[in-house]
């Protein structure tokens, strides 16, 4: 677990110095708001289409040759990303450097994979928890050191990313161990790998299919609020990378402390199932909470309560996931989660970009802005109650089978 988690660390470091610049350097190719964000949302576009194709193939590759390999190829492909597009001189390098990038990346795929291989199916949901403390203080780091190195140069926090990138593939490459031995791991076929082919099979699992309804649901409300982030606090409260960056470096904080410590209390009073339910409604109500905020301060207030609210959610519908897939498909389940955000990453740019271009003449502090949040806030209450509807009658289920 400890090498696992320091390779998550260091990725979503590489990854968080970049979010608080990377709509700005596409703000230097474009001459007004709304084109800002139709072309950030063009670029984050080119990623998510490249990692949907990919990530059941990757995934599929780490069930026949193992988790390493295919970890060190995303990050070689991350290192890549991030020194190109530190160079870019035009929109379109931008976008092919994204394409190749997603094509290359499934770092938390492959992730996820090596925690189920190396874990008890009981000890997944702490485990997971404890990966997403991993992103989480990666959001400390990395979005903080971007907002300051940003603030000195737009450019300087991707060759630092880059940079770091390198390292990390030093590292997976020189310690981190293989978690997938020889007698489970299986022939690769394209069939499975084939991403619509990888999301039926996922849909399959027994007793999860309504829950990938919830996660593409709750990742295409997450990644409307990620396409929407900056730029919308940048309408709303005129802040620039510093102020993101420190945004974000609380999200990360309450992220680590929710995940890598709270989470391990709340899985001892209360099943996986409970926490996804209870957290997809915190989840709905802290999208809720950032449309409304006017203030900057009031956007801090939400982070901080929602964070709290919406413990476990990711972590809890991971691991009944996970639980259903048997011990030699943990990467192709994994990839085929990671395919299904990819999609997800796709379709929400094409979403919040317009939804950005729409409120983006309206004055600071106008409510209307949050409209990204407020349709956030709608998809996480429909996911929230399909969980709840489908726990519902696994337990009714489980009564009537002990019954008879």
């Amino acid at each position: 677990m400890p090498f696992i988690l320091v390779t998550v660390l260091l990725d979503m470091v590489a990854i968080g110095l970049i979010v608080p610049v990377l709509p700005l350097i596409v703000g230097q190719f474009t001459d007004s708001p709304a084109a800002q964000a139709f072309w950030f949302g063009a670029v984050a576009f080119a990623f998510g289409i490249a990692n949907f194709f990919a990530a059941p193939v990757l995934g599929a590759l780490s069930d026949r040759h193992g988790r390493r390999p295919v970890l060190l190829l995303g990050l070689s492909g991350l290192a890549i990303s991030f020194i190109v597009t530190g160079l870019a001189t035009a929109l379109w390098m931008l976008i092919a450097v994204r394409l190749v990038s997603g094509a290359m990346q499934a770092n938390a795929a492959v992730a996820n994979a090596y925690v189920a291989d190396i874990s008890a199916p009981a000890e997944r949901a702490r485990r997971f928890g404890l990966l997403g403390a991993m992103f989480g203080l990666g959001f400390i780091l990395g979005p903080m050191m971007g907002g300051l190195l940003g603030a000195v140069d737009v450019r300087l926090p991707f060759f630092a990313a880059g940079a770091l990138a390198i390292l990390n593939w030093l590292y997976g490459y020189f310690v981190l161990p293989e978690s997938l031995p020889a007698e489970r791991r299986r022939a690769f076929e394209w069939k499975r790998a084939n991403p619509f082919s990888a999301l039926r099979q996922l849909g399959a699992l027994q007793g999860v299919g309504p829950l990938v309804v919830v996660i593409g649901l709750a990742q295409l409300a997450q990644f409307t609020l990620h396409s929407s982030w900056v730029l919308h606090n940048a309408f709303k409260f005129g802040w620039g990378p510093a102020e993101n960056g420190w945004s974000l470096f609380v999200v990360g904080v309450m992220s680590f402390l929710v995940q890598g410590v709270l989470l391990r209390v709340l899985l001892k009073r209360f099943s996986p199932q409970r926490l996804a339910s209870i957290g997809l409604v915190g989840s709905a109500l802290t999208y809720l909470g950032f449309g409304l905020a006017t203030e900057g301060w009031m956007l801090l207030v939400v982070i901080v309560v929602g964070t709290l609210i919406g413990a476990g959610a990711q972590a809890a519908i991971q691991s009944i996931v996970s639980n259903a897939a048997d011990a030699h498909s943990q990467g192709q389940t994994a990839g085929s989660v990671a395919s299904l955000t990819s999609l997800m990453a796709v379709v929400a740019p094409v979403i919040a970009a317009p939804l950005l271009g729409i409120v983006s003449h309206l004055p600071r502090g106008d409510m209307r802005i949050g409209l990204p949040f407020f349709f956030c806030a709608l998809l996480q209450a429909a996911g929230a109650t399909i969980a709840f509807l489908h726990f519902r009658r696994q337990r009714a289920a489980a009564h009537a089978a002990a019954t008879a």
